[in-house]
């Protein structure tokens, strides 16, 4: 028997009262003083947050939250106004604000609305929304008993449950009309760890676009926190990191965020439109070693930064932005997509109705090579290899970034050795992919727990790598 796949309408038909003809006088009313396009975001989010910090449940809070945004757009301007008030008044005044933000010369209005038929690339029904409180509070005290029981040195644990369900409707002037319902969860686990002469830091966590069910197995609260207090205990006896130029080798999945912040950035088309990435200008050339292939991919099963439509109603994909080290293209989002004159590749995200949408990634990773693992790290006379990382910044405009490793050991002769603490790997985006000597074959995605802030905006979002090798980098340390 199939399934058919649900109707993410019918929420805001029936439960909020909207209506096909509405959402026509709306758009009609925004572009009523000109304006090339207009779209509205109607979103509804229910949430849950759960907390627990020494064994006792510190915060406990559900939320509901209910919107629309309208936006206008003339040439580069942008009217936007939005309420949380869905009533056909507010609604039809918010659409009139919009638009006389963004006047300009009338187009006249599409007949009727191109129903897109949503895909289906995570669960609904059965979506951690939908289970108790009671259950979702013991995945924590279950991460925070078994980081207690790693080790005696383990003196703090925090851990923390989110999850919410986001439904959303986009109806706009060229005659799209899409929904979609976005489940969300993520377990969150921090520990300290204390000897006599040292104090150390650990986490972990993981979710997705997934029900209860994924929190068993490989990874449930027990390997989360078996993780944050190993990384935590394992810094405590660390050597400081070695400073000045040498080979980095990084490890697979989550180190990927350094491919993120350094290069995936200067990939989105408004950065480029604008002409302040450090990439614009270059499609067709060379700007990475020819082993480096990079993909954003909307469409994985389930991940974090998957989504069925952007939060412009676009069907998303999988964008090849670097094949072979050459620069392929950008993501875009309808708006830079028309000024650039280069397709859609249905990029366009909100945090919230409160915002306007704008070109980000999903899930962004670098394809597998040839490379052994193993002969990867045998390669290395002398060098970094870091697994893991916490904070990180970058300036788009000229790729520079600052990582900091949260997990990383010295290589020496061919052999993964010490483990090292406050390692900073430094370096310059385009230029740092050019060092790219090895590609592993054991490409891995996060965990699930990627955040990305844009513009004053936090979107969820997926990262990964297989393990990779740089020739050259500048690695930030005290020791020798």
């Amino acid at each position: 028997m199939t399934i058919p796949p649900p109707d993410h309408k019918r929420y805001f038909i029936e439960k909020l009262g909207l209506s096909e003809r509405l959402m026509e006088r709306c758009l009609g009313e925004a572009l009523s003083a000109g304006g090339e396009y207009a779209d509205l975001y109607f979103e509804s989010v229910t949430s849950t947050s759960l907390g627990i910090d020494e064994s006792l449940v510190k915060s406990a809070s559900q939320g509901i939250s209910v919107g629309c945004g309208v936006r206008v757009v003339s040439g580069e301007r942008t009217g936007y106004a939005y309420t949380d008030d869905l009533s056909s008044e507010r609604l039809l005044r918010a659409a009139r604000t919009a638009a006389l933000i963004a006047s300009g010369p009338a187009k006249e209005l599409m007949s009727g609305f191109r129903h897109t038929e949503t895909p289906s690339l995570y669960p609904v029904a059965g979506a951690t929304s939908d289970a108790e409180i009671a259950a979702k509070l013991a995945l924590i005290q279950r991460a925070d008993k078994a980081a207690r029981a790693y080790d005696s040195r383990i003196t703090q644990v925090r851990a923390g449950f989110n999850d919410e369900l986001r439904r959303i409707l986009v109806a706009a002037s060229d005659g799209t009309f899409a929904s979609d319902t976005q489940p969300l969860a993520r377990l969150n686990v921090f520990v300290i760890a204390r000897d006599a002469a040292n104090t150390a830091r650990g986490t972990s966590g993981g979710g997705g676009r997934v029900t209860m069910d994924f929190f068993e197995g490989d990874k449930s609260p027990e390997h989360h926190a078996r993780e944050a207090a190993r990384t935590a205990i394992l810094q405590l006896g660390a050597v400081e990191a070695p400073a000045g130029e040498m080979p980095v080798v990084l490890g697979p999945g989550w180190p990927g965020v350094l491919l993120h912040e350094a290069v995936g950035h200067g990939l989105e088309a408004d950065f480029n439109r604008k002409k302040t990435s450090a990439f614009a200008g270059l499609i067709g050339q060379q700007v990475a070693s020819p082993k480096v292939t990079v993909v954003d991919n909307g469409l994985m099963p389930g991940r974090r930064g998957s989504l069925n439509v952007d939060d412009e109603g676009t069907p998303t994909q999988e964008t090849v932005l670097i094949e072979n080290g050459i620069l392929k293209g950008f993501l875009s989002d309808k708006l830079n997509a028309r000024l650039m004159g280069m397709p859609n590749t249905g990029s366009g995200r909100r945090e919230s109705y409160h915002h306007i949408p704008m070109p980000r990634m999903t899930n962004t990773y670098m394809l597998n090579g040839d490379d052994m693992p193993e002969d990867i790290i045998k390669s290395v006379k002398r060098g970094l290899y870091a697994v893991n990382f916490g904070g990180g910044s970058v300036d788009i405009t000229n790729g520079k970034f600052v990582f900091s490793a949260s997990e990383a050991y010295l290589i020496e002769d061919g052999i993964v050795t010490r483990p090292v603490k406050g390692a900073t790997l430094i370096g310059n985006g385009p230029e740092a992919l050019k060092y790219v000597s090895m590609v592993g074959n054991d490409l891995a995605l996060d965990e699930g727990i990627g955040t990305c802030g844009k513009a004053g905006q936090s979107v969820p979002v997926g990262v990964g790598m297989p393990t990779v090798k740089l020739d050259r980098m500048t690695v930030g340390g005290t020791g020798q």
